[in-house]
Order: C-alpha cells, then sequence, then structure tokens
C-alpha cells in the first residue's frame, strides 16, 4: 500500500508539499494537479481519522440543496461533488425538498459530522441554521441564492444579459404580450429574474403588467400548469411565456397542450435553465443555460479558500441563451 513518501516521489515533490496539498494550502496549481494524479496513480488514501484528529479537519465537505427533483439541482451536485472528490475531499448532500425546516434538519446534522464546510443553495429565504453556521465560524458558501443576513460569499449566474437577449428574441419574432411565471416564488433570485426580464422587455416598448406574472409555492410541473390556467383564464392572455423554472415549464407546457393549443404557433414557451433533454421535446424548448459545472468548481474552490482562511468574495457567472424552436424561430 502506498504511503504519502510514495506519494512525494511520483510527484518529485516532498512529503510536506504532499500534505499541504491533501489539506488544500497549494497555491500552486501544477504542483496541485502533479500531487493528485500521483495520489489517483498510486491509490493512496490517507488515514482521515488520524489526519482528523491532528488538524481538526475530515477532509468532507457537506451540501445542502433546496429540490433534488429538480434537474438544474441535480446536475448541480454532480458538479460540485466532482470538483470535491478531484480535490480528495468527501461530499455529503442533503434535500432540502424546498422546505426550511428540513433544511435545518440537513444543516444540524452535517454540522455534528464534522464537516470542514458547508455549501447551501436555500430553500425559500433562508432558516435558523444558516446564521447558526456562520456564528459558529463553519465556512459557508451558498449556491445560485443569495439569503438576505447571511454574511457569505453567493455563487450564482447572472441572467441579466440572456434576459435582455430572450427580450431582444421575442420582440423581434412580434411577441407583444409575454407573461413571467416566477420560481422560486419570493426569493431574491426569482424577483431578480422577473424584474430584470420587465426591464429589458420595456427596452422594446414591451409591458409586463401584474395580471400577466404568475406564482405557486409548488416549484414542480403541477404547480406551473396551475399557473399557466391562471394567465390562460386572464382577460387579454399572453402570446409568450417564461417560466423561470424548467420543472413549471414542463407543466405549462402541459397545459398548453391539454388545452390544444400550439408551441410555438399559438405560444412561445421558454424555460430559465436548460437541461439536455429540452433539446429533445417537440419543439425543443428554447431556454437560458446557466453554466451548471463552472457553478459547482467555483462553489468548491470559493469554500476551500474560506477553509483556508483566506477571503473569498461572491462569484457570478454569465448565463446564456439557447435558441431552439419554441418561440417561432
Amino acid at each position: 500500500m502506498a504511503n504519502i513518501k510514495d506519494v512525494a516521489q511520483r510527484a518529485g515533490v516532498s512529503a510536506a508539499t504532499v500534505s499541504r496539498v491533501l489539506n488544500g494550502r497549494s497555491p500552486v496549481a501544477e504542483t496541485r494537479e502533479r500531487v493528485l494524479a500521483a495520489v489517483e496513480e498510486l491509490g493512496y488514501r490517507p488515514n482521515v481519522v488520524a489526519r482528523a484528529l491532528r488538524t481538526a479537519r475530515t477532509r468532507t465537505l457537506g451540501l445542502v440543496v433546496s429540490d433534488l427533483r429538480n434537474p438544474f439541482f441535480t446536475e448541480l451536485a454532480d458538479a460540485v461533488e466532482q470538483e470535491a472528490r478531484r480535490l480528495g475531499y468527501s461530499l455529503i448532500i442533503g434535500n432540502a425538498g424546498e422546505s426550511p425546516e428540513q433544511q435545518d434538519d440537513y444543516i444540524r446534522t452535517l454540522l455534528d459530522r464534522r464537516i470542514d464546510g458547508l455549501m447551501v443553495s436555500s430553500a425559500g429565504t433562508g432558516s435558523p441554521m444558516l446564521s447558526e453556521a456562520v456564528d459558529a465560524g463553519t465556512p459557508l458558501v451558498l449556491l445560485d441564492r443569495a439569503v438576505p443576513g447571511i454574511a457569505a460569499p453567493c455563487v450564482r449566474a447572472e441572467g441579466g444579459a440572456a434576459l435582455t437577449e430572450l427580450a431582444a428574441h421575442l420582440a423581434a419574432l412580434g411577441r407583444r404580450r409575454p407573461a413571467v411565471i416566477v420560481a422560486p416564488a419570493g426569493t431574491p433570485t426569482g424577483d431578480e429574474r422577473l424584474a430584470r426580464f420587465r426591464t429589458a422587455l420595456a427596452a422594446h416598448g414591451i409591458a409586463l403588467p401584474p395580471s400577466r406574472v404568475g406564482a405557486s409555492p409548488d416549484p414542480s410541473p403541477a404547480g406551473g400548469r396551475q399557473v399557466m390556467r391562471r394567465l390562460l383564464a386572464t382577460a387579454e392572455p399572453p402570446d409568450a411565456v417564461l417560466a423561470t423554472d424548467n420543472l413549471m415549464a414542463l407543466g405549462a407546457l402541459d397545459e398548453l397542450r391539454a388545452r390544444d393549443l400550439r408551441v410555438p404557433a399559438d405560444m412561445a414557451l421558454v424555460a430559465f435553465d436548460d437541461v439536455p433533454w429540452f433539446a429533445h421535446l417537440d419543439p425543443p424548448l428554447t431556454a437560458v443555460a446557466q453554466p451548471t459545472e463552472a457553478l459547482g468548481r467555483a462553489a468548491v474552490h470559493t469554500l476551500l479558500e474560506r477553509i483556508a482562511g483566506r477571503p473569498a468574495g461572491s462569484v457570478l457567472l454569465p448565463a446564456r441563451l439557447v435558441r431552439r424552436r419554441s418561440c417561432g424561430e
């Protein structure tokens, strides 16, 4: 069985350097990659228990996501796990199920497991245990959703440019009565997307009145279908709908099909959050795609900076508009 000296010899560095890399303290990327390659090649497995006793670290990270049923969060969790494992960390994942109470249960459990740091894509607008984690000095990174009052860096996509492009795209296609299905309802993320889209539409002389904005506490296909039903019942039904959640977009599509309304002939439909199978729908769904893999990597690296005691700020990565055929392209 390989030991730390074997890894050092294979990587061409000292045993102390190997130790620093495995504890997340190597500032040189090339050295870190060489050491990690040697660790993988030799199958080196450090004694986690002994190291935890020496360093007060377990090389375990925690991740709580708001809803694993949502394909975006499933892909995000996978990206986080892949990067954490590449850097020699284990990851424990909890699913809040869009429940602040369930989120607190997982945060409490993870803290009891002595994780080195925590990443949270918060359910709702936060929960008491988030504040307790910060107060206790636990390294914390928010992911995808900022939480008011929580002093922690947030890693998320910035959708302003993509929504501006979408507004121009819909205007060029003659869509003058857009509507929005907002999710998550009442959160900074959902409110920001709505405000950005409304501003972008106004630049083309297109209004987005409150009557054409709908929300549901249930971010699922059933919730999307319910909101679409309400939008279609208004005096001036929309001719385009942006659903700021991929599952609610599917529910909206289900309701349109149930009424024999055609996409895009009768209604344009766009989802915020792209998933691979949107390209295989009929018609293929236009979407705002978030850089899921890059978000996962950035979240892990930001958290490791905080664990190492170094300053780490929030990270914004650009989303992009993926044009397919659901708007009449």
